[in-house]
């Protein structure tokens, strides 16, 4: 099996991965997966497609991660197994990860500031007289 590239995106972190067989290993920005990523939050979304489907310890994964925080990085690194998994095996691994989700690519992304404004929202205070 040759290395098969994808990748994900969240807010504003985007990330590659290279996925190739192996023993399990999943390797972030040249750092162990539990060492990169702190909260079991972020650890458990980048195992959901790897355990839908039934392929944990298959596969040695190799992620270049970059921009946004943890839970953007952790959700982009899941977009990008999922899609992965899917040209590994369309026929069986997609319907798993379709019903979970898991293709679905979040759109939600920060507002931004408009002018003459505090923030994306917020407005200064209104004077009537």
């Amino acid at each position: 099996m040759e290395v098969i590239n994808t990748i994900g995106r969240r807010k504003s972190s985007v990330a590659r991965i290279y996925l190739s067989e192996g023993k399990g290993k999943i390797t972030v920005n040249k750092k162990d997966v539990n060492d990169y990523f702190s909260t079991p939050e972020a650890l458990y979304a980048v195992n959901l497609p790897l355990e839908v489907c039934g392929q944990e310890g298959k596969y040695d994964i190799n992620v270049n991660v970059s921009g946004g925080g943890i839970t953007g990085q952790a959700d982009a690194i899941k977009l990008a197994i999922a899609r992965a998994l899917v040209q590994i095996d369309d026929e069986t691994n997609r319907p798993l990860l379709k019903t979970k989700s898991l293709l679905t690519r979040d759109p939600r992304m920060v507002e931004r500031k408009k002018y003459g404004q505090p923030k994306a929202r917020k407005k200064t205070q209104f004077s009537k007289r």
